[in-house]
């Protein structure tokens, strides 16, 4: 690995925390200037954040802290609120975390978060580059942080043209020998934003970019085409049917799924299996139907895609006649107030169709 020597990296963390100081984001989570940071914040967004773009994030985090402005409410809410507020962000094993994590630092922490990385991947959900953000950013410690914006700009700076993921150690290496000890969060910070808004993924303003003087992939003419990315593997297509069964007072039929794997813990309709050589003909799923009902299959398909997998997803309808009560996994609810429950993304499309 071949370094900046010590007067270039001081330039450079000069200059980045200079241009950070006029052109910083202002951010829901991110404290201004002078104030004093909040750590439950900065936990609370960096989890959200992950996978997810900051343009989606803002209005869910709004909402979180309106109805759980600490971490001890968090830790008080019952956790099916806190995946129904959860829902559209995807990867829900982060709300469950999410839960799990305020609960065991309001009860076992007198509601303070750990400030070094070690204490904090020690809580669920927190994982390396989560306990490094938080603990640069919440509490100023010299912690290596390394998001997609990051590894991008320090690929380009360096001119790594080894393909991700397998250069991932390799920029952590290069952005742990600029990581300061002084200002380690705003530092962090900074990187984020520039490439967020320079040195982005396409076109990047290299012009305006204050450490440019010093970017290897620009004094090479390959900015654009770094950080180089192995092919990615064609998604398969898995297929299904759903079932939407009400019961004639304007409730329907809902399934909690298991807690560990895909949409852990969130509510759907019941449905077959997804499978690759699954059916989405009434004929052949009708063994997999919560009950024996008049099922009529609804003209529209739902497509989505999840980080693995595309998946097609018929729908049939039918009407309950059954008077037995309803066991957990399985539960009714009201047609109206769907929008309060915990139903991930595919099924809030099923219920779009059939509503």
């Amino acid at each position: 690995m071949t370094s900046l020597d010590n007067a270039t990296t001081r330039a450079f963390q000069r200059n980045l925390l200079a241009w950070y100081d006029r052109n910083r984001r202002l951010l829901p989570w991110r404290a201004a200037p002078g104030q004093q940071t909040d750590p439950y914040r900065v936990w609370l967004s960096e989890i959200m954040l992950q996978q997810t773009t900051v343009a989606t994030v803002g209005s869910y985090f709004e909402k979180f802290l309106q109805r759980w402005p600490t971490v001890s409410d968090l830790a008080s809410a019952h956790r099916d609120d806190v995946m129904a507020a959860w829902a559209g962000l995807g990867y829900y094993a982060r709300a469950r975390n999410l839960h799990r994590c305020a609960q065991v630092v309001a009860h076992e922490m007198d509601g303070r978060f750990p400030d070094s990385e070690d204490a904090l991947r020690a809580l669920p959900g927190v994982g390396a580059y989560t306990a490094a953000a938080v603990a640069a950013i919440a509490f100023d410690r010299p912690a290596v942080v390394l998001d997609g914006n990051i590894e991008r700009v320090m690929a380009r700076l360096f001119a790594v043209e080894m393909p991700l993921p397998s250069a991932k150690p390799l920029l952590r290496e290069h952005a742990a020998s600029l990581t300061p000890r002084k200002r380690p969060g705003d530092h962090a910070q900074a990187l984020m934003d520039l490439g967020a808004t320079i040195c982005t993924a396409r076109n990047p303003v290299c012009a305006l970019c204050p450490i440019s003087s010093g970017c290897k992939a620009r004094a090479s003419g390959i900015a654009q085409s770094l950080p180089r990315k192995a092919p990615k593997k064609e998604k398969p297509t898995r297929r299904g049917l759903a079932f939407w069964l009400e019961d004639g007072q304007g409730r329907v039929l809902l399934r909690r799924r298991p807690d560990k794997g895909l949409l852990g813990g969130m509510m759907e309709f019941p449905s077959t299996p997804w499978i690759e050589n699954g059916t989405t003909e009434l004929d052949l799923a009708v063994e997999h139907a919560p009950e024996s009902a008049t099922w009529v299959t609804v003209s529209a398909t739902v497509i989505h895609t999840f980080t693995h997998f595309h998946l097609e997803l018929a729908i049939a309808k039918g009407i309950s006649h059954s008077k037995a009560r309803r066991r957990a996994p399985y539960r009714w609810a009201p047609i109206a107030s769907l929008g309060d429950e915990a139903l991930p993304t595919v099924m809030r499309k099923v219920a779009s169709l059939c509503r």
